[in-house]
């Protein structure tokens, strides 16, 4: 059985757009076979949480780079799948 990972969204105030990108991270993540606990959050407390991945856009990776040793995922459109799935997966499946 593999591990399941933490995935977080992060958006500037943690409601919004961070649950758009969050819920379909989770769309991708289940079609894909992947078992993950996906939650979203605030660009504040996205750097204390404990995750395994984080998926953000790119002005918010700038700021999370320096404040995290996990992998970041830019993503330009948080309602694309196909955008998630081709920048995610690969980071996804190397921590599997």
């Amino acid at each position: 059985m593999s591990k399941q990972l933490k995935v977080l969204a992060v958006c500037g105030f943690g409601v919004g757009t961070s649950l758009l990108l969050k819920m379909n991270i989770a769309d991708v993540l289940r079609e894909n076979g992947i078992d993950a606990e996906t939650e979203n959050a605030d660009i504040t407390t996205a750097a204390s949480c404990s995750a395994d991945i984080i998926f953000t856009s790119n002005e918010l990776y700038d700021q999370l780079v320096s404040k995290v040793d996990i992998p970041l995922v830019k993503i330009n459109n948080f309602m694309d799948k196909n955008e998630i799935e081709e920048k995610g997966m690969d980071a996804i499946k190397k921590l599997l």
